[in-house]
């Protein structure tokens, strides 16, 4: 079998406002979890209530990932200096 190997060269990282992006996310996974809450009861009687807990593990690994991309930001900004 051939080694594959690739026709072009793979192009540069986007970078962007990574912080703005995992916070924006973050706190729609909330707002979904908190609209969902009252109808707790209707996604339970229909086997459907991890759709709730979803959105809260979504909002608490958000609250991670905005911990990690600002001391990841930081770090890209402390090399740039030296």
């Amino acid at each position: 079998m051939a080694k594959w190997t690739p026709k072009y060269e793979a192009p540069e990282p986007l970078e962007g406002p990574v912080v703005a992006t995992i916070t924006g996310g973050t706190i729609l996974w909330f707002v979904l979890f908190l609209v969902q809450v009252p109808f707790y009861g209707w996604f339970a009687e229909r086997d459907l209530d991890w759709w709730v807990w979803t959105c809260l593990a979504g909002g608490g690994l958000g609250l991670l990932g905005i911990w990690y991309v600002r001391k990841r930001d930081a770090a890209i900004k402390r090399s740039r200096q030296l």
